[in-house]
């Protein structure tokens, strides 16, 4: 997570010079996003639960759409607690908070998953991105594109790569100027040379994507 230089106001995982310096030298078309899309908004969420829960609000959907969901979802006394999640009814998470019945059935994995220690956040922290990813995803629902989000936005991981993301496929593609859309493994063996700066670049390329599709400064995916 990186973009300006880190100050005592900076949020937590800010990236430092030296990850934008690595990254730029990498790959020079990256240090050109910023001088055409304006500075990089430096988003993050909650650590835990409650940043995963953000994250299933954003499968598969426009984010506008999960914004939109997790705002009424957050506002239920209650919803950002495994216990207090766990005592919702569908009427509740589905119908007023907005959530599908497929979601409202992985947000209830990802609790009961909290609750009986499956997914452990403080063994998590100590484990290597590929690890931390496998656990994530191994709770039912989750899979590695949420886990990589998370791990992203949440926990500050600084080299994590989505490469199943569609709109950093699409970016990269115009970016780079590549005949067609990478596929993820293509997209995740160009990415390993933008390494230990993956987080940066992944962040960078949803800027792009943004701003050339002209859709607002909202909350990253």
């Amino acid at each position: 997570m990186r973009i300006v230089v880190p100050s005592p106001s900076s949020p937590p995982g800010c990236a430092s010079p030296s990850d934008r310096t690595a990254l730029f030298a990498a790959e020079p078309r990256f240090a050109q996003i910023e001088e055409r899309a304006g500075p990089l908004p430096w988003r993050s969420r909650p650590r835990g639960f409650a940043g995963l829960l953000r994250t299933i609000c954003g499968q598969q959907i426009s984010n506008q759409a999960a914004g939109a969901i997790w705002r009424r979802l957050s506002a239920l006394p209650g919803a950002l607690t495994p216990e207090g999640l766990l005592a919702m009814d569908d009427a509740t998470l589905c119908g007023t908070a907005g959530l599908s019945r497929p979601k409202a059935a992985h947000a209830r994995s990802l609790a009961t998953a909290c609750l009986d220690g499956t997914l452990d956040f403080d063994r998590m922290a100590s484990l290597p991105d590929a690890e931390a990813v496998a656990m994530l995803s191994a709770v039912r629902g989750l899979g590695p594109w949420t886990a990589e989000v998370h791990l992203i936005f949440a926990e500050g991981r600084a080299d994590i790569f989505p490469s199943g993301d569609i709109a950093l496929a699409n970016s990269a593609r115009h970016l780079f100027a590549l005949e067609a859309r990478p596929a993820p493994k293509p997209l995740a063996r160009m990415a390993e040379a933008w390494s230990p700066a993956r987080s940066l670049a992944a962040r960078l390329l949803w800027h792009h994507w943004r701003h050339e599709t002209g859709r607002p400064l909202i909350e990253d995916p």
